[in-house]
């Protein structure tokens, strides 16, 4: 009779890392130079192998994000984005990542460790652009984690953790502009930010503008999640993919 046992096949574990954050009036992204094999001298995303069977998924992430680009855990929340599993995505062999995505206002400049020979933060758009080219398909990871981020500035305040204090609605604008890339309507914005019930609230303050009038400032009202969401108006690149 012969042998039909089931034997498991070699599959690695390991974990990537979008980090997204707002500089320069820009959305950027942390990019790592690899500094060994495979494709050493290029450009990636964060991450690593788990160190051992035992190790958890959001620790792991936390401990490649310290150890390439020294951001500790009490700086960034992680959440899951997606798995990525095509068989021929790391030539070293079957290896699964999950990726982790976080944006988060005024993070430091990284501070590049082990495998990694700098870390620095990078405009999404260049990333995205073929220039420089990432390794493994973390372009495909880094694509996805901005769509997230953009979803997630539709549904929930995210986007008044990226302003000051207080804040004006143009300030405000200035934030989905920049990570929606997309112009917007003031008039129109200006409409669905005050029907977002909860999401700003004045501040009982003005502050003078370039044109001498004041404009009235906002803090962050109570509400985490919009009712109703702030739909994201597509782009031209949007459109060109439907």
């Amino acid at each position: 009779m012969a042998d039909d046992r089931w034997v498991p096949p070699t599959v690695l574990l390991a974990v990537d890392l979008v980090i997204l954050t707002l500089r320069n009036a820009c959305l950027q992204v942390l990019l790592v130079e690899r500094g060994i094999d495979p494709y050493q001298g290029m450009f990636a995303l964060p991450g690593g192998f788990l160190n051992h069977e035992r190790e958890d998924l959001v620790t792991a992430a936390h401990r490649e994000l310290a150890e390439e680009a020294g951001l500790g855990p009490d700086q960034l929340h992680l959440e899951q984005l997606a798995v990525y599993g095509a068989p021929d995505r790391d030539p070293r062999g079957r290896v699964v990542s999950a990726a982790y995505l976080a944006i988060a206002p005024r993070l430091p400049e990284p501070i590049a460790g082990t495998d990694a020979v700098q870390a620095c933060w990078t405009p999404v758009a260049q990333a995205l652009s073929g220039a420089p080219r990432l390794a493994f398909d973390h372009e495909q990871i880094l694509a996805d984690g901005v769509d997230r981020a953009r979803e997630k500035l539709e549904r929930t305040a995210l986007a008044t953790a990226f302003c000051g204090p207080t804040f004006t609605i143009a300030e405000l604008q200035d934030v989905y502009e920049i990570v929606w890339g997309v112009p917007l309507d003031p008039r129109n914005f200006y409409r669905k930010v005050q029907s977002a019930d909860g999401f700003i609230v004045p501040a009982d303050a003005s502050r003078k503008t370039d044109g001498g009038r004041p404009a009235r400032l906002f803090r962050p009202g109570p509400r985490t999640t919009l009712h109703p969401p702030m739909p994201r108006p597509h782009s031209r690149a949007d459109k060109e993919k439907a």
